[in-house]
């Protein structure tokens, strides 16, 4: 009897678990394709918008659960609904979070502060951000910020990296003279003189608040209110050096051989290490223009220059992409980017960053790069594509249109 209860009682559990799993995928499929048509209409690359909403069927009405920054995207969905004649809830969570209380705006206050994929340590490094880059946060969760970058990166950091801020504070930092660190890595001191003690380490295109000038030092202050003090021949007045950038064959293959030998990092955008499209990130950003963040989206940007190999029609400055080309069965992938400095030459990181030739008589000649070689976009002077010209947008300064 009790083996005849054992057999019913594990049967009727396995029929309890079925029909659990059964719920369970049915409510994750609920009005897909509904979904889905708004999303690849307003969120088609999630490494730049958040739209992650899901329908789960409440008898004749269905509920809609998740987060989303894309208010229209949530707008265009229920306006669908409800054309459909589909009975809906709104549950879905519009980002910034109201539990923010306005201070939805941030300012790196690190010298380079890790993004990554998920609100863990562990998680992969997406990408960096260096000091007082302004940020929009959009929500917490425990010691983790999700922030979107001025590139529209989307990306957990340690909340330790970030000053929260208001509107108001916001706007007051922008209208304040700013700095701009230029030399590929150094430290600012307590007092004016570099005897004193270490405030913290700087890297290139690191921006400070200016407060004054003494001797040979600016006095600068950190977003978090720490004040510290700059070697002048290590920096530079932020519209000072806007004013003179630009992106040059001559300035971009300079600054890219300021770079020489930086390791290779996963995720990394900054003089403390760089992946392939993290090093032309930067070498750009030094020059006056953000590109986007991955190989995959800076492909898109800029002029086609050569898809066959031609090399003699390539500038330097020029980006090279290597990944596999499409198939019947498969789409393009974009893998690897580098930077042409001519004479049949480009500079990359891979391993660390290196100069390579396509020539193959040459002693740094890349046979695995030439192999997988796709084509060649000029972005310098290009308005095509997501790239943000900082001569032409405001991100760390007042517009002048206002």
């Amino acid at each position: 009897m009790i083996q005849k209860i054992s057999k019913i009682g594990v049967l009727f559990l396995a029929l309890t678990l079925a029909m659990s799993c059964a719920t369970r995928v049915e409510n994750k499929t609920h009005l897909t394709k509904e979904i889905e048509a708004v999303k690849s209409q307003y969120a088609p690359d999630k490494r730049v918008a958040l739209f992650d909403v899901t329908a789960e069927k409440r008898g004749k009405v269905y509920m809609l659960k998740g987060e989303s920054n894309l208010p229209d995207a949530v707008e265009a969905l229920k306006n669908n609904l409800t054309a459909a004649k589909i009975d809906y809830i709104d549950s879905i969570q519009i980002l910034p979070a109201s539990a923010l209380e306005g201070k939805t705006l941030g300012l790196v206050t690190i010298s380079v502060a890790n993004l990554r994929s998920r609100p863990a340590h562990s998680a992969e490094l997406a990408t960096q951000a260096t000091l007082g880059t302004p940020v929009k946060i959009l929500k917490k969760e425990n010691s983790w910020t999700l922030i979107q970058t001025p590139d529209k990166y989307l990306a957990w950091v340690d909340s330790g990296g970030v000053e929260d801020i208001d509107q108001a504070e916001f706007d007051r930092w922008k209208s304040a003279t700013k700095l701009i660190y230029t030399t590929i890595s150094g430290s600012s001191y307590s007092m004016p003189f570099t005897a004193s003690q270490v405030v913290s380490d700087v890297v290139a295109g690191g921006i400070f608040e200016l407060l004054s000038e003494e001797g040979e030092f600016y006095k600068v202050v950190y977003p978090d209110q720490r004040i510290a003090y700059i070697n002048k021949t290590e920096a530079e007045l932020y519209a000072s050096w806007l004013s003179r950038t630009d992106p040059s064959q001559e300035n971009l293959v300079a600054t890219s051989k300021r770079l020489m030998g930086l390791p290779y990092l996963w995720g990394g955008t900054s003089p403390k290490g760089v992946d392939c499209s993290g090093f032309t990130k930067t070498i750009f950003f030094l020059n006056g223009l953000i590109l986007p963040r991955d190989a995959s989206q800076q492909i898109h940007t800029g002029d086609l220059i050569d898809d066959n190999q031609n090399f003699e029609k390539l500038q330097p400055g020029d980006l090279l992409f290597f990944g596999k080309k499409a198939t019947e069965t498969s789409p393009e992938r974009v893998i690897h980017v580098g930077m042409w400095i001519g004479n049949n030459e480009f500079i990359h990181s891979a391993g660390r960053v290196k100069i390579n030739s396509v020539d193959k008589n040459a002693a740094n000649f890349d046979a695995y790069n030439l192999n997988r070689y796709l084509r060649t976009k000029r972005v310098a002077k290009s308005d095509i594509g997501e790239v943000i010209n900082m001569t032409e947008t405001a991100v760390f300064e007042v517009s002048k249109a206002q």
